[in-house]
């Protein structure tokens, strides 16, 4: 993992994200969501990605500045350099932007956007049943800090 260039781990602002970071806005409540976060740290080596729960203000204020309901969370958000992407198109930017045999996952864009969507839709709406629902977001470890954006 890279070093971050600030000292003491201190949570990451809105501000202090450069070109080379992404934001991934996602569902802070949800068990799934908060393991697909945490396995993305574990295989983040260049530190790329940043995080924002939906429920805490930072990832609220993106989730309604994108259209979203982030008390009704259905989508995953992401943000780069070539704007936001939702759905499956997020998923997939993400599990790229790892590198390494994670590209192979641009194959599935030879799906259409729409079918890609829908089956992502269907799943998210069953998340909470299958996987299951925190009473509150996850705190991250001081280690993890920096990667979360914090106001």
């Amino acid at each position: 993992m890279a070093a971050d260039p600030r000292a003491g781990n201190e949570p990451a602002s809105g501000a202090d994200l450069g070109a080379d970071h992404a934001t991934l806005v996602f569902d802070g409540t949800c068990v799934l969501c908060n393991g697909w976060v945490d396995a993305l740290i574990a295989r983040d080596r260049d530190a790329r990605y940043r995080f924002a729960a939906m429920q805490a203000p930072a990832g609220r204020r993106l989730a309604l500045a994108h259209g979203l309901d982030p008390e009704a969370p259905v989508s995953l958000l992401l943000l780069d350099h070539d704007g936001p992407h939702l759905d499956s198109e997020a998923i997939i930017r993400v599990l790229t932007g790892l590198g390494g045999v994670w590209r192979l996952v641009a194959l599935a864009r030879a799906m259409p956007r729409g079918w890609r969507d829908r089956v992502y839709r269907a799943f998210a709406r069953r998340r909470y049943r299958w996987f299951g629902r925190r009473q509150a977001c996850r705190l991250p470890a001081p280690a993890e800090r920096h990667r979360f954006l914090v106001d």
